[in-house]
């Protein structure tokens, strides 16, 4: 069993920047494909950044193109997601899930195509 962990989360001024990380002790995570969701107070949850397994593409929501970047550490035991240019409608319960695969390219958009989730990690943009 997965067992993800988020962290980075916090208070920040609109226009701010945080950088979250899921990690799973102990485990590479480069045979997963990863992706780092939110939920806002009242509204569901919505995917925002993703990454495949392997060759990593990645895919972004249309509210955060060119604001975040996800990406791989080097060891490939974690997954970062850098946030820049944050606003109050990105505020949320952000998660991290994973999804183990054989293959490698594909990007999964959808909750139901994730086996293991994180706990989340608390965004407050406000000023």
């Amino acid at each position: 069993q997965l067992q993800l962990a988020e962290s980075g989360g916090g208070l920040v001024q609109p226009g701010g920047s945080l950088r979250l990380s899921c990690a799973a002790e102990g485990v590479r995570l480069d045979y997963y494909a990863i992706a780092w969701f939110r939920q806002a107070p009242g509204k569901e949850r919505e995917g925002v950044s993703f990454i495949s397994r392997d060759i990593d593409n990645t895919y972004y929501s249309s509210s955060v193109k060119g604001r975040f970047t996800i990406g791989r550490d080097d060891a490939k035991t974690s997954v970062y997601l850098f946030m820049n240019s944050l606003r109050p409608d990105d505020t949320g319960v952000y998660y991290c899930a994973a999804k183990f695969i054989s293959g490698s390219g594909k990007i999964y958009h959808n909750v139901e195509d994730y086996d293991y989730w994180g706990q989340g990690t608390q965004v407050t943009v406000s000023v």
